[in-house]
């Protein structure tokens, strides 16, 4: 009989197996943020114009966002290589006919997004809808696909998808506490589930949109307009699961609230920083110092 493996070992093996695969291969900019809040690439990124939204490819290394021009929003991406010039080019997926935004990226490399494309030579409804991309092996990239089961012929907003697959949105249908409300479609057997509003303790007669559900699905980020008790315009939010049930939602405080808006949170790949999007700028901050343990 062969002796057994050493416990220490077996310890030593979990730990490198369970370590961020990220956390090698991301090229920050510099300077890194601490506990103040930064721009994101000033000048390239966050420019001139009203820039927003954050989202990673699975290996770091390319970084997409979003920029409004002439009313009409588009998908960029960059190259996070600190030893090459800094290159904004429209994403490869971004259709110049209609606008597009709020990339959500799966690490198999599928991005979800919302356009206002049709969703066939029929529809005249003008809204927006979410789509799913996915990367081809040579390269180029899938047709749109409409999320079918999770859209409505009203306006979904803003895609968040947990780790085991269930989506978080905004939309304006019917039957919620406002204007935009917050939504889940669970994933079974490959396939989403009617939408289920997230009810009272995270909506309100306002809006409340652009959700960040971590991973396990335990807490939630998200935009509240005019909600009283707020710092301004919009106010980033945030609330945890008690025995199944989400809190009452709390203001993230004047660290990350400002008198103007904030919405589009997301997270880097590795849980270390905390992106969203304020004063017509890209920002982030070193994750430790949300209100919440944060996904690292």
């Amino acid at each position: 009989m062969k002796a057994s493996v050493p416990i220490y070992i077996l310890l030593i093996l979990f730990i490198i197996g369970c370590a961020p695969k990220n956390e090698e291969v991301i090229s920050y900019p510099t300077p890194l943020p601490d506990s103040v809040v930064l721009k994101f690439l000033p000048g390239v990124v966050s420019s001139d114009s009203l820039d927003f939204n954050s989202a990673f490819s699975p290996d770091g290394k390319t970084y997409y966002f979003c920029r409004a021009k002439k009313g009409k929003w588009d998908i960029y991406q960059v190259t996070l290589n600190p030893e090459a010039k800094y290159t904004v080019t429209i994403a490869p997926f971004s259709e110049a006919e209609y606008s597009q935004a709020d990339p959500f990226i799966l690490p198999d490399g599928a991005i979800y997004y919302i356009s206002n494309r049709p969703k066939n030579k029929n529809d005249t409804i003008s809204d927006y809808d979410i789509w799913k991309v996915y990367p081809n092996v040579d390269g180029t990239w899938s047709a749109p696909e409409n999320i079918e089961n999770v859209n409505s012929d009203s306006t979904e907003y803003y895609v968040s998808i947990a780790a085991n697959g269930n989506l978080y949105f905004a939309s304006t249908r019917k039957g919620g506490y406002g204007g935009l409300d917050l939504y889940r479609s669970k994933l079974v057997n490959g396939k989403y589930t009617s939408p289920e509003n997230l009810g009272a303790a995270i909506n309100t007669a306002t809006d409340e949109h652009d959700p960040l559900i971590t991973p396990d699905e335990q807490s939630i980020i998200f935009t509240s307009y005019n909600r009283p008790g707020g710092y301004g315009e919009a106010d980033l939010y945030y609330s945890q699961k008690k025995h199944h049930e989400w809190l009452p939602a709390a203001n993230m405080g004047k660290r990350f609230n400002t008198p103007t808006y904030e919405y589009c949170p997301n997270f880097s790949p590795d849980g270390k920083y905390f992106f969203y999007s304020s004063e017509y700028d890209v920002k982030w901050i070193d994750s430790d110092y949300l209100p919440f343990a944060s996904p690292k």
